[in-house]
């Protein structure tokens, strides 16, 4: 059986995710045959003896540009009938949940992750189906945002995680943050468990995490409560 969910990054640096794909939570969908995650270096699609990937930006201006012909023959080499080419962009559409849910449906991704000042606008515009932003800052290069978006999408894969309920108690959520959570011992250095979580009455702690949802919402993220 084929994996659920097969993902390609493109990125100069694939030692920043090597181990990160194959520890914990998508090391296990990996063995598992739920996901088939692949790290591409690519200068490996560099014709040159130098294998060079970035050049002078046309007009001037401060750093340098990743070249397209590596990029685009890395990306053809790798497309398929079924796959979305996503391009990690500050300038991107902000990763959510809604939009992890939605990449969770695709068969096949292919993230490219840029570095220098990005990639030429050539790429983005003939070779790119998406772009996402993890967030309005700027990072060294697109690899850790390109990580971000594998391990947030890959939770709404079936099978990777191991209580699918989980994904529903999530921050943003039906648009709330998450409740607060408590194990043993109930008594922590004086710092008690409420009492509600106690008593196993499920209708009052559904209740009470409903209540502390909404109020950490007010309180943290008022612009993601609902207008009634």
């Amino acid at each position: 059986m084929s994996a659920l969910l097969s993902i390609d990054l493109l990125t100069l640096f694939p030692e920043m995710v090597e181990g990160f794909f194959s520890a914990s939570m998508l090391g296990r969908a990996v063995q598992n045959g739920v996901l088939e995650l692949r790290v591409h270096n690519i200068r490996d699609w560099a014709t040159d003896k130098h294998q060079v990937t970035d050049d002078r930006p046309f007009g001037g201006g401060v750093g340098m540009l990743m070249k397209p012909e590596p990029i685009v023959r890395a990306i053809e080499s790798l497309r398929r009938e079924d796959s979305l080419t996503i391009y990690m962009a500050p300038d991107g559409e902000p990763l959510t949940r809604g939009v992890a849910s939605e990449l969770a449906t695709c068969n096949h991704l292919i993230l490219l992750s840029g570095h220098y000042e990005g990639v030429d606008q050539r790429v983005r515009d003939g070779w790119i189906d998406r772009e996402i932003s993890i967030g309005d800052y700027v990072l060294t290069n697109g690899t850790l945002p390109a990580a971000v978006l594998v391990d947030c999408v890959s939770r709404f894969v079936p099978g990777v995680l191991g209580e699918p309920m989980s994904v529903e108690q999530d921050s943003f959520a039906g648009d709330l943050l998450s409740f607060p959570q408590y194990t043993r011992p109930a008594d922590f250095r004086g710092m008690q468990v409420p009492e509600v979580l106690l008593n196993g009455n499920h209708g009052e702690i559904a209740r009470w995490r409903r209540e502390r949802q909404a109020e950490k919402t007010g309180r943290r993220r008022p612009d993601l409560l609902r207008v009634s």
